[in-house]
């Protein structure tokens, strides 16, 4: 089972690497409109915010399950994140 520092750990790299992606892309692309990039950056920090309140929950039945709907939900949104930054254009 992953500790709950690892677990935070991740998050924080996954959602630090998104976010400097896209200054990559804003700075390798400096004519473009960056209003979107702007709002990935501003969903990958309501992303990391709303899961570090969820792995600091302290009322939960099951650690393992609960750190595991984390982990699983961390690397959908971390997705979805990409697939905006790979759509930027």
């Amino acid at each position: 089972m992953a500790s709950k520092r690892d677990l935070k750990k991740d998050i924080n790299y996954v959602l630090g690497d998104i976010i400097e992606a896209v200054y990559i892309w804003e700075l390798t692309n400096p004519g473009k409109d960056t209003k979107k990039s702007e709002a990935i950056i501003d969903e990958a920090i309501d992303t990391f915010d709303d899961l570090i309140t969820k792995v600091n929950l302290r009322d939960i039945e099951s650690q393992k399950k609960h750190f595991t709907s984390v982990k699983q939900e961390l690397e959908d949104r971390g997705r979805k994140l990409i697939d905006k930054i790979n759509a930027l254009s």
